[in-house]
């Protein structure tokens, strides 16, 4: 089962390397991390995809919560939250007909071109993971990608919900 752990920690030097390391001791892989500073820079919000079952997840949010730096974990569920992740791609554009195609996807996926060079594209694509993947594989059909760099899983809870320290 896929899970979506949100780590609040204090933002400052090894706090990152302490959560990454208890997953490693325990063996647990990350598919994607993301962290960045909040609206309070001496906080960092980490955000952690990783595959397990219930009994596993639970094992992590309870060895989280003993790390000195982290301040708050939330183990996201997709009923109560959003998802997002960005996508940048490169596309080779030799012809008119590839780069009316690309743009033309663009369009139909609302990916945004945000660098044209005279053979290449810079595609911008955000949604759900999932969405991303479609996006991918669509483009693949009908392009060559030469680049791809994803930013991995962001989360946050719906409407009134937030994460406070």
């Amino acid at each position: 089962m896929r899970h979506v752990i949100s780590i609040l920690i204090e933002n400052e030097a090894g706090a990152l390397s302490r959560v990454v390391g208890l997953f490693s001791q325990r063996g647990y892989n990350i598919d994607s991390l993301t962290v960045a500073p909040t609206e309070d820079p001496t906080l960092s919000r980490c955000t952690i995809l990783t595959l397990g079952d219930e009994e596993e997840a639970e094992q992590i949010t309870k060895q989280l919560h003993k790390l000195v730096d982290v301040l708050r974990v939330n183990d996201y569920e997709e009923d109560v939250s959003l998802e997002r992740e960005l996508v940048l791609m490169k596309l080779p554009t030799p012809n008119r007909n590839t780069r009316d195609e690309v743009r033309s996807l663009c369009e139909i996926f609302s990916a945004k071109i945000i660098d044209v060079t005279a053979e290449v594209y810079t595609v911008q694509y955000v949604g759900s993971a999932e969405e991303v993947d479609n996006f991918i594989a669509t483009v693949g059909k009908c392009s060559e990608i030469l680049e791809t760099v994803r930013s991995g899983v962001l989360g946050i809870a719906k409407g009134n919900h937030f994460m406070h320290s």
